[in-house]
């Protein structure tokens, strides 16, 4: 396993929490839509199981204090 594929492994679930966070919230802020509310809840779940591993892998560089000059 490479150093950034370790780093984005520990970013991954911090960055699915902000994202679910983010999106359940935005979710429950509307009542008018609550009788699709179990429908919408699991999109939420997947979609940031989903995007929470590419912003991992994106930053997971610039944690690397070697790197953290030059870029």
């Amino acid at each position: 396993m490479s150093t950034r594929f370790r780093i984005a492994m520990l970013l991954y679930g911090m960055i699915n929490a902000v994202i679910f966070g983010f999106g359940i919230i935005l979710v429950l802020s509307f009542p008018e839509i609550s009788e699709a509310w179990p429908y919408i809840i699991p999109v939420v779940v997947v979609a940031s199981f989903i995007i929470a591993a590419p912003i991992a892998w994106m930053i997971a560089p610039r944690l690397r204090a070697r790197y953290w000059r030059d870029r």
